[in-house]
């Protein structure tokens, strides 16, 4: 196990170091700079900006103090956000972040594996067609809908909670993000929970286990066990997904999280921060992926024996 975890880590550094190299020339041929937005700029002061934030020296220059310094953990300093540096905003930030989306992957994963299970084993019956049903409206419905009518119904109409704010991290302003988070997700897991045990259900061990007179218990846990391996390489993208903020749910519910980063640093050519989230979501995904690695290899000894 530890020699597959370190083969694994080891693969992640040449892609990460893809994914900055491809970024940071992507977004400097980007139209546009990060003081385009200045109106009336004087010249001097245009050169004396270049100059401070190293934009005078040649690309390949560039790149190379970006990646010296990225080598010591600084992402440089924003260009629109004055005073502080990438790092500090994500600092602050990507906490908020991380706590909301654990939160909702947990509620995600819970409730969409035992929805899924009991969808399975009630196939063609009411309830069967009941979850998928409000799992289909959960996939389709956007957050941008979602997060207004769940403010309307239990904010505004029955003032059970907050209609939004952070609060410090207080429960009653996270249960309404939360939930928006984890409806789309929960939805999904349900489904692919279903159909994955449907189809374990079905498989000749455990007509094997039924045949031997295992109680029905017993022989859904172990059809489960590798139903599970299709949500489990789900939760790799989602986990990165969720744990990174969202624009959307953050902005409708007025959290300060780091999912606002993503579009005011490309709307404001901010370089640094634009690459700072690049390499965000990078390290995220791959490290999710790790996880998701590790936990199909528990799952299925077929994989860690490859």
């Amino acid at each position: 196990m530890i020699s597959f975890t370190l083969r694994r880590l080891l693969s992640a550094l040449p892609t990460i170091f893809i994914v900055v190299t491809v970024s940071f020339f992507l977004i400097r041929l980007a139209p546009g700079g990060p003081f385009d937005g200045e109106s009336h700029i004087d010249p001097r002061i245009l050169v004396n900006l270049k100059r401070i934030y190293q934009l005078d020296q040649p690309l390949w220059m560039q790149y190379w103090l970006f990646l010296k310094n990225l080598a010591h953990g600084d992402m440089g300093p924003s260009f629109f956000f004055k005073d502080f540096t990438v790092a500090q905003l994500f600092a602050v930030s990507l906490p908020v972040s991380m706590q909301n989306g654990a939160a909702a992957l947990a509620l995600a994963l819970v409730c969409g594996i035992s929805l899924g299970t009991v969808a399975a084993l009630r196939q063609n019956h009411g309830i069967d067609h009941a979850v998928m049903g409000v799992a289909t409206a959960g996939v389709t419905i956007p957050n941008f809908v979602v997060g207004p009518l769940l403010t309307l119904i239990f904010a505004l109409g029955l003032s059970w909670l907050p209609a939004g704010g952070w609060n410090n991290g207080a429960l009653p302003n996270r249960i309404l993000p939360v939930i928006t988070l984890a409806l789309p997700q929960m939805a999904v897991i349900a489904r692919l929970t279903r159909a994955s045990l449907i189809e374990a259900l079905r498989a000749n061990h455990i007509r094997t286990l039924r045949a031997l007179g295992l109680p029905g218990r017993t022989v859904t846990l172990h059809a489960l066990r590798g139903a599970l391996l299709p949500v489990v390489s789900y939760l790799g993208p989602a986990a990165a997904n969720l744990m990174t903020g969202s624009v959307v749910v953050e902005r409708i519910f007025g959290i300060p999280g780091v999912g606002r980063y993503f579009v005011e640093g490309a709307l404001s050519r901010d370089y640094t921060l634009v690459m700072g989230t690049v390499i965000l979501i990078s390290v995220f995904v791959i490290f999710f992926n790790l996880i998701v690695d590790i936990v199909y290899s528990l799952l299925d000894p077929r994989v860690r024996m490859e």
